[in-house]
């Protein structure tokens, strides 16, 4: 990470840790040849996780007593369930919508919760185990896998769109909606449609990502305090003020990290919402 014969500065320090690890270098702002290799694992991994929590907690699910796994996983299928049903009012559609919204709300808790692992821990043994140079384990930071989420979730509205209103129906809707079915209005119309699904699209991402970019970040300044510690008066502040701020952005990260996963699961149930619904 140092470059050859002195420790990074602070700004070496950051840079270093917002480097992806890479399939190959990036030669322009968009390149879609680039793949985010630590993404995509955390990504994996992590969804792997959600999968199987879910199913252990169907597995051993009973009809007495439930233990304390199995009732904080119902709590979370009920508030998932009872968002659901105020959202989206067709019975079939919740069938598919609700556990998607279930899996989305667990797995993005999930990604944004490696936020709160200490900031040099992976890295360290990554890059002293000469696996790889660069190493970032927060999957939700990376604008190319929020979107990816984002975009998926514009499919599948796409999807239920189609299948509400039917092909022919949805067409009409693109271009007599909102401003009525007026044959002068089409265009208007057509492009207040675009303009509506990749408003969304966008926001959903960049709300997410841009969220737990700025906690990532601020992790890092604080891990830069408990670098800067000495022997020296000022050195020992800014050891005891690394612990007092690590602890603190620590707890308040919890509830952000909460906030944005439940975010993210109701505007997807929102916009799939809105795709049963026509103007």
């Amino acid at each position: 990470m140092a470059t050859e014969g002195h420790a990074p500065t602070a700004g070496e320090y950051i840079v270093h840790h917002l480097t992806h690890l890479q399939n190959q270098k990036q030669s322009a702002v968009v390149d879609f040849s680039v793949f985010n290799l630590d993404s995509i694992l955390w990504s994996v991994l992590l969804g792997v996780l959600t999968c199987w929590l879910l199913w252990k907690a169907a597995h051993k699910a009973t009809s007495g007593v439930p233990g304390r796994f199995q009732a904080a996983v119902e709590l979370l299928v009920e508030m998932v369930d009872s968002q659901a049903k105020g959202i989206v009012h067709n019975a079939t559609s919740r069938k598919l919508v609700a556990p998607l919204a279930l899996t989305v709300f667990v797995w993005i808790f999930l990604m944004n919760a490696m936020d709160l692992l200490p900031v040099d821990l992976i890295p360290y043994i990554v890059e002293h185990g000469g696996i790889a140079n660069y190493q970032r384990v927060v999957p939700t930071a990376d604008l190319s896998v929020t979107m990816g989420l984002s975009l998926s979730v514009l499919l599948v509205c796409l999807v239920y769109n189609v299948k509400i209103k039917g092909l022919g129906g949805w067409v009409h809707e693109l271009f007599s909606a909102p401003f009525g079915d007026k044959w002068f209005l089409y265009p208007v119309n057509f492009a207040m449609q675009l303009i509506e699904f990749v408003a969304k699209t966008v926001s959903h991402g960049m709300r997410l990502f841009g969220n737990m970019y700025a906690g990532e970040l601020i992790f890092m300044l604080i891990a830069l305090m408990g670098g800067a510690w000495t022997l020296s008066a000022t050195g020992i502040g800014l050891a005891i003020g690394h612990v007092i701020a690590g602890s603190v952005w620590a707890i308040f990260h919890i509830l952000i990290i909460t906030l944005q996963a439940f975010v993210f699961m109701m505007l997807t149930l929102v916009y799939v919402g809105q795709a049963h619904d026509a103007h």
